[in-house]
């Protein structure tokens, strides 16, 4: 199965990475333990590998990266 798209956002409750895995109508999140200060390069391996243990595979839109804005500080 393909993932349609994959959200990686910071967790400020719970001080982790949420990895937002949708397919179709299907919403499946998961943490992860990376620091609040990781690079992209981590985040998008970490995505890749929990999306991968979910049994499916990235989709053409890839992993997408939010970061806090300095206003929602």
């Amino acid at each position: 199965m393909t993932a349609d798209r994959v959200e990686v956002s910071w967790d400020p409750g719970k001080s982790k990475w949420l990895m937002r895995i949708q397919s179709g109508e299907e919403v499946i999140r998961r943490y992860c333990d990376s620091p609040k200060n990781a690079d992209e390069q981590t985040l998008r391996a970490a995505a890749d590998k929990t999306v991968r243990d979910e049994g499916y595979q990235l989709g053409p839109g890839g992993v997408t990266i939010r970061r806090e804005t300095a206003a929602s500080r």
